[in-house]
């Protein structure tokens, strides 16, 4: 996102808690938390800014077991809050802000509409309905011009989360497992087509949306890993599991402290979930460039670089 808005000539500030990888293109950077409304006075924001709000805890990492609600509202929720006061104080009235998908939970029918109704299944989708929630509001409060993305399953460069643990059994040849026949699709949407969208919608003003985003015809599960297992040369097979059998082992295996999947992710995995893109195509001219079988080989050729 950084270096894309530097290219188009933006002065940008990268505001986080590590310091970024260093790239071709000077950008500033201050450490800070968002959940600190110290920190967030160092910006500065008046109201020719543009906030591009990516921070959150998410689905990987070391995320504990217990009070789960409250470890990811702590950021996603109130570190949330902190930033629109700032912006607020600032007069910063513009914003982009990714969500998630998982604010559906598990879809009854496909394509999901963003006007679908949001049940999420754990706490990490919990937090952010509630953080679009305090998005909604602001518009209303202060004018807030606020963009809301939920984007499938981000992978490309710097976006690897989950997809570690499937590439190193790639790179090691192992067996695959599946959870269910492997007969549904699972899409991905690319880390340049997110900063695609993002772009276009601070010239659009900042729609509210909210925008599904998502590649358009994802292949089916057992497809695309077949290909990307291909691509990779590796001797690695695909193990189809019954979803009877294998959810409820990675349900014990997430109580008893040993996550390999978290039920947000593992309750998912065997259905069909695509999201419907038409709405930001209509409104802000978007349209993904890269499909699935790309954008994960890519993502596997990253993980052997890093």
């Amino acid at each position: 996102m950084a270096s894309a808005l530097a290219t188009r000539g933006e002065k940008v500030l990268v505001f986080d808690l590590d310091e970024p990888i260093p790239t071709d293109h000077a950008v500033d950077f201050v450490r800070g938390d968002v959940r600190q409304e110290g920190d967030l006075a160092k910006l500065h924001l008046d109201r020719d800014d543009v906030v591009y709000h990516l921070a959150a805890r998410q689905l990987r990492g070391p995320v504990p077991y217990r009070n789960r609600d409250e470890w990811f509202a702590d950021v996603n929720v109130s570190g949330t809050r902190r930033v629109l006061e700032a912006m607020s104080a600032g007069s910063t009235h513009r914003i982009v802000f990714f969500s998630t998908d998982m604010t559906y939970g598990k879809p009854d029918h496909v394509p999901v509409h963003p006007t679908d109704r949001q049940r999420p299944l754990g706490p990490y989708g919990r937090s952010k309905v509630e953080a679009e929630r305090l998005l909604v509001q602001a518009r209303r409060e202060f004018g807030l011009h606020a963009s809301i993305f939920r984007p499938r399953l981000i992978a490309g460069s710097g976006r690897l989360g989950v997809l570690t643990k499937l590439f190193r059994l790639i790179r090691a040849g192992l067996p695959i497992p599946l959870i269910g026949a492997g007969k549904n699709r699972y899409q991905l949407v690319a880390v340049e087509d997110c900063v695609a969208a993002a772009l276009a919608a601070v010239d659009a003003h900042c729609p509210l949306g909210p925008f599904n985003l998502g590649s358009d015809d994802p292949p089916i599960v057992k497809d695309l890993l077949g290909e990307l297992i291909r691509r990779a040369g590796s001797k690695s097979i695909l193990l189809p599991i019954p979803a009877l059998v294998l959810q409820p082992a990675l349900w014990l295996l997430d109580r008893a402290g040993m996550t390999l999947l978290y039920p947000e992710q593992f309750t998912v995995a065997n259905i069909d979930y695509v999201l419907s893109t038409e709405s930001v195509t209509e409104c802000l001219g978007w349209k993904p460039l890269k499909n699935d079988t790309d954008i994960i080989f890519e993502a596997y050729t990253e993980f052997l670089r890093s």
